[in-house]
């Protein structure tokens, strides 16, 4: 399992000439790391009084995350494998294609639900940054603008996974559904280039 891994191990499978994981995992990750950065920007945040307490809130929020980041990153390359396995069914009779066509339809559409859960999970991260932008420590700012560029790249990849999964699925209700969450993923990556934006500002005016 990644969330098991070395991070060496991890990446040089990743390089690998096998089908998973990845962009999709890869994805996860980086929302794991996210998460993990806004905890540390909390903590370093925690003052004396109510402005404290809410950043001490922020950063036990998103550490909670971080095992739901991964275990997207396991499921996704959980099923991706069974999709790609699925294509390498053989089709030499009617039949065969008939069943490999089934199990293909099947897997991705099992493939769909990991990106689904990158856009949720990412909006979710996205609400605790904005909301730690206005406690957070001067000095953490980069660290908050850096967690938002993992949601921002996250949220990218989720797009270019459900498009991908959408362009081959025979099921228009479901082409449908991962059409919608296609463009949830777009405006969470226009959230976080506002976001990213902004804090990037309040760095510069910092350092004025």
């Amino acid at each position: 399992m990644i969330r098991a891994e070395r991070i060496e191990d991890y990446v040089n499978r990743l390089a690998s000439g096998e089908p998973t994981p990845g962009g999709g995992a890869t994805a996860a990750v980086q929302l794991a790391q996210a998460a993990g950065l806004l905890s540390m920007a909390a903590n370093f945040s925690t003052g004396d009084g109510g402005t404290g307490r809410q950043a001490e809130r922020l950063g036990a929020a998103a550490r909670k995350l971080i095992p739901q980041a991964l275990a997207l990153a396991d499921d996704d390359e959980q099923a991706f494998g069974q999709a790609a396995a699925a294509y390498q069914l053989p089709a030499d009779t009617e039949a065969d294609a008939s069943r490999r066509s089934r199990e293909v339809q099947h897997g991705l559409r099992q493939a769909a639900a990991p990106p689904l859960g990158l856009v949720e999970l990412g909006g979710m991260l996205l609400g605790l940054a904005r909301e730690l932008e206005q406690e957070a420590n001067p000095n953490v700012l980069s660290d908050i603008a850096a967690a938002v560029a993992s949601i921002r790249s996250a949220a990218g990849t989720a797009a270019a996974t459900l498009e991908t999964n959408a362009a081959h699925l025979a099921d228009e209700a479901a082409v449908r559904r991962l059409q919608d969450a296609v463009v949830g993923a777009d405006e969470l990556a226009a959230g976080c280039d506002a976001l990213s934006a902004r804090l990037r500002a309040r760095i510069r005016a910092n350092n004025g």
